[in-house]
């Protein structure tokens, strides 16, 4: 029997030492990378660990039951986390999403949403604290999370109907669990809750009209994601790729839309509202719309990884500068400094791209550092 071979754990290794400059770099609040883009927006794995197994995430062909998962002790802790997030809120970030893998089954994460919560942007403000979730735990959760400080939450769900949810998450988990979850989500305050749905042409393209019946009138904001090329193992293929466009000439068919306006710079969701003012859904177009001319995120893995791009190839490790007892100006000095050489652009060059470049590449996976 040949030695079975698990291609990732080189990826999660994979990373630059970050370095501490040798002029210091003073956090502001205004700092840009190569290109002009602000830091705005810090997304935060909290887990690499999920109990869901999304073809397009985590399959069940690799993330199986020996999959070798990160050591706790290799994970950061709450309070290395709020540290390093403390820095980027210095150099001007103002929201904060926990990712995982499944943020969830972190153990005690509201301990961690209570120290984030205390943080406050550079014009003294709040910062919006969010997280995005399978909604298996959430309506167990959700009064909980609001009351550490959560502000929103957005829930991940590929269709109604039962047989195409259990299809897709691999794990027979009944739709109807995660739809309670979103229920209690809105009665705690956790509003307004998002609702992705990641469309697979071939697989639930069909459940685009029911979910947008299901959720018109009710508050939460539907946004249709376009499926992308991230990591190695989901086997994307463009075939499978709904443009957002043909997304929303459907939904327009039997339910009027109008465009909107974005409601932040950097946005990543094209924003449409019902012609008779009964809600709104969105669209994410990262393969066939571009939008990293304004992308304003950083990415910060489980075990204290900065990327700068969710197609990224290596990332920039700041665990042994936390560890090794660099001060909060020296941490604040590399992530500035790491952040101007950022030029990332990979999905507006994905199409000029030769084949082997777009779609073959060792890039970082979507659940060791969220969507």
């Amino acid at each position: 029997m040949s030695e079975r071979v698990i291609p990732l754990i080189d990826q999660r290794l994979k990373a630059r030492a970050a370095v501490v400059p040798t002029t210091p770099i003073a956090a502001t609040g205004l700092l840009g990378d190569a290109l002009g883009r602000p830091l705005r927006d810090l997304r935060i794995s909290v887990t690499d660990r999920c109990n869901f197994r999304c073809s397009y995430c985590m399959p069940k062909s690799i993330f199986d039951k020996d999959y070798p998962y990160l050591p706790h002790s290799a994970l950061l802790s709450f309070e290395e986390i709020t540290r390093i997030a403390r820095q980027f809120v210095a150099h001007g970030v103002q929201k904060i999403r926990l990712t995982g893998g499944e943020p969830l089954l972190r153990k005690n994460i509201e301990i961690l949403i209570e120290q984030l919560a205390a943080l406050r942007t550079t014009e003294g403000r709040p910062l919006d604290i969010t997280l995005t979730t399978n909604g298996s735990l959430l309506e167990r959760k959700a009064r909980d999370l609001k009351a550490a400080g959560l502000r929103r939450v957005t829930v991940s769900l590929d269709g109604l109907d039962d047989a195409v949810f259990r299809a897709m998450n691999d794990v027979d988990f009944p739709v109807a669990d995660v739809l309670r979850g979103i229920e209690a989500a809105r009665e705690a305050g956790l509003g307004p809750v998002k609702i992705n749905m990641v469309v697979k042409r071939g697989t639930n393209e069909h459940e685009i009209l029911p979910m947008a019946r299901h959720f018109k009138g009710t508050g939460a904001v539907l946004r249709f994601i376009e499926y992308m090329d991230v990591g190695a193992t989901n086997g994307w293929r463009m075939d499978e790729v709904m443009p957002s466009a043909e997304v929303v000439r459907h939904i327009h068919q039997e339910l009027p839309l109008v465009q909107l306006e974005p409601s932040a710079p950097g946005e990543t969701a094209e924003r449409w509202g019902y012609a008779d003012g009964s809600g709104e859904i969105g669209v994410i177009s990262s393969v066939t719309q571009a939008f990293c001319r304004d992308c304003n995120r950083a990415r910060l893995s489980t075990e204290g990884k900065l990327y700068l791009c969710l197609f990224a190839t290596q990332g920039h490790d700041l665990k042994p500068l936390v560890r090794g007892g660099a001060s909060d100006a020296e941490l604040a000095s590399a992530i500035a400094a790491i952040w101007q050489g950022r030029d990332d652009r990979y999905s507006e060059l994905r199409a000029s791209m030769p084949p082997d470049q777009s779609t073959g590449g060792r890039r970082i996976e979507m659940s060791y550092i969220g969507g």
